[in-house]
């Protein structure tokens, strides 16, 4: 079942950060009411890549937001889930992003002794899941991570217009937390 948001409470966390953004950032306030006000994700897809994005942003505003929006808006796993995927990839995507990037592939035939137990049984939906792993992993900027969470997508059947959609939720709330926390700076 696809969804579009709708509560009161969902729009007025989205017009509270469009109202938040400055006049120049205008295009992501249409971006961020087109991506998460009009998604045609699954409730439950949309508020974990929602809820796995704010906290993956690292902006105060934004999860302060959107949180009680994702939390309102999810079962209590999947609240969790989204935490944890969050949670899982900011420890992957610098582990698997540092061994991209070093010259000495000899790293990557280390074992990693790293736990991820959660990606095996995050509680949730596999695809689920694995579409709040690619989200963060694309602000996180990690290429390794993100051709393998969308290689498990694409072969659990997910259309590449949802995964996309998935890294769309990501820039737009990544751009909009940098601009925030940019205005906040200066101001």
């Amino acid at each position: 079942m696809r969804t579009r948001c709708s509560r009161a409470s969902d729009r007025m966390a989205l017009d509270a950060l469009k109202a938040a953004l400055p006049e120049y950032a205008k295009d992501l306030k249409l971006n961020l009411g087109s991506v998460i006000g009009n998604s045609e994700l699954p409730q439950q897809q949309l508020w974990g890549t929602v809820l796995a994005c704010a906290i993956a942003s690292r902006s105060e505003r934004v999860l302060a937001e959107l949180e009680p929006e994702a939390r309102a808006n999810l079962k209590p796993e999947a609240y969790d889930a989204a935490k944890a995927a969050a949670a899982i990839m900011a420890m992957n995507n610098v582990y698997y992003r540092t061994l991209h990037l070093l010259s000495d592939k000899e790293y990557g035939t280390l074992r990693a002794g790293l736990r991820m137990n959660v990606i095996g049984n995050p509680g949730v939906e596999k695809v689920d899941f694995e579409l709040w792993s690619l989200a963060v992993s694309a602000i996180n900027g990690c290429g390794q991570c993100l051709d393998s969470h969308e290689q498990v997508l694409r072969k659990a059947g997910v259309d590449r217009e949802v995964i996309q959609t998935a890294f769309k939720i990501a820039a737009v709330i990544q751009a909009v937390g940098v601009t925030l926390e940019a205005e906040g700076r200066l101001a």
